[in-house]
């Protein structure tokens, strides 16, 4: 007991295993009282906390300190390249001229309870009108989203349990997993190599059979890079890039190091920061694009990371030369984290009559739809905004009603509808932005609702 922490451990019935921090304390650094000091967040690492007093200090030693000096270094950094053009920032300026906005919509970075704030400053009469344009324009671009949850032939080794025993394994991310990859495969982007080798394609390198029908992976958002374990152990993926800003453990890592004839190489960077033809090894390499549930403006910087410096290469035909992106395939998420300032196609929301601030209002309702009970899937046909439409008016004597109390009296049925209409209409306009850059997409609900209702994914082929 003398060389162990004396912090009681109920739960685990025994006291810390930690060494205390020295002689004179009984207790380890995690269990030791805090300092009645000031404790503020750490400027480059808020993620942790440091006494006021020895802020000074702790800045020159901060563990996140050497990561970000060592990655500016990189010729693949490049500070906010991916977060939006000048010439966007000036089209987001026409538009705001049209509807201006004051206060705390009019900056770049909007929290949700911003955005709540303005919602709740609407008149009732103002709700139903934009929930009315909301519906209109789902009625007239959204018509198309099909389902389509695949789950491939390629893929049965992780479907059956066959995999590594030590692999964390989890039915719902697999069958999320699989269907991403089903559905590049039947959009032909991914090619089953089992059927190949049965006719007798084979290579004594490893699986693959063609390299320009495999090609390498850049997972965005790659957290643990079980996406690409998946795609590494079934398509026989050679050369796999993943990129995540934070770091983890139990990642997959060193399974797919275990590959012979993989490479792989993990990018710790900011996606807003990424600049991939500053990535020497992925130079003249056809590589596919995948991203898993990235949250909120990851998927507008990824899209624009990996296609807005590949148009201006674009020919009049549409051909892109020396462009090296093969296929895309996106999982969409959080769309309540959007941000105006990210947005990858503002003009085509503006064009629809969506501003800014009605964009923040969509962005804040699609919570809604992950908030309801997903278990039976929802109605397609609830009407959401007939009985806002009814308050709006002066019937029934509601027009002074808050829009607080307005929205409490919704079913949860129906803003759960209105989220996804609103989630289906953000996701639009990327897919508008893909096909303007001369790719061939969709968009469709690879899993169905009870499996996640996260459910959109965004896939285009070169």
């Amino acid at each position: 007991m003398e060389s162990r922490c004396e912090f009681w451990l109920p739960k685990k019935n025994r006291f810390c295993a930690n060494t205390p921090l020295n002689t004179n304390s009984k207790f380890c650094g995690n269990h030791t009282t805090r300092s009645d000091g000031q404790w503020i967040s750490c400027p480059i690492d808020p993620s942790h906390t440091v006494l006021e007093e020895n802020l000074e200090g702790h800045l020159k030693r901060c563990p996140l300190l050497k990561h970000i000096q060592s990655l500016s270094l990189q010729p693949f950094y490049q500070k906010g390249i991916n977060a939006g053009t000048n010439e966007e920032e000036e089209e987001e300026n026409i538009v705001s001229l049209n509807n201006p906005s004051s206060g705390p919509l009019g900056s770049n970075s909007i929290t949700s309870e911003m955005k709540r704030n303005a919602v709740y400053s609407m008149t009732s009469t103002q709700l139903s009108k934009l929930i009315s344009k909301i519906q209109s324009v789902h009625a007239s671009i959204c018509k198309d989203i099909q389902d389509s949850f695949k789950i491939p032939e390629a893929c049965g080794v992780w479907i059956n349990r066959e995999v590594d025993g030590k692999l964390p394994y989890q039915e719902k991310h697999v069958l999320q997993q699989a269907s991403i990859l089903g559905n590049l495969e039947e959009f032909g982007v991914l090619k089953n190599t089992d059927k190949h080798m049965s006719r007798g394609d084979f290579r004594s390198d490893g699986p693959t059979v063609d390299d320009a029908c495999v090609p390498a992976v850049v997972e965005f958002g790659a957290g643990r890079g079980y996406l690409t374990q998946m795609l590494a152990d079934c398509y026989g993926i050679k050369k796999v890039f993943l990129v995540e800003r934070k770091s983890y453990k139990l990642k997959a890592d060193r399974s797919l190091r275990q590959k012979d004839s993989l490479i792989l190489e993990r990018l710790r960077i900011d996606i807003e920061d990424l600049n991939l033809n500053g990535v020497e090894s992925l130079q003249g390499i056809p590589y596919l694009a995948t991203g898993k549930h990235l949250c909120g403006p990851a998927t507008d910087m990824t899209l624009r990371c990996c296609l807005a410096k590949k148009c201006t290469q674009c020919n009049v035909a549409g051909h892109r030369a020396g462009c090296n992106l093969r296929g895309l395939a996106i999982a969409t998420c959080c769309h309540h984290l959007c941000q105006w300032k990210h947005y990858i196609n503002k003009r085509y929301l503006s064009n629809l009559g969506i501003t800014r601030r009605d964009f923040h209002a969509i962005t804040w309702f699609t919570s809604w739809a992950v908030d309801a009970d997903h278990s039976s899937g929802l109605p397609g046909s609830v009407d959401v905004a007939s009985d806002l439409q009814i308050i709006g008016t002066e019937e029934g004597g509601k027009v002074g009603l808050a829009v607080e109390d307005v929205l409490r009296e919704i079913k949860a049925v129906e803003r759960a509808v209105l989220g996804f209409m609103c989630k289906d209409v953000i996701d639009m306009g990327r897919l508008m932005w893909i096909k303007e850059h001369g790719l061939e997409a969709h968009l469709v609900k690879y899993v169905p609702y009870s499996i996640s209702p996260e459910n959109h994914l965004l896939i285009a082929k070169g």
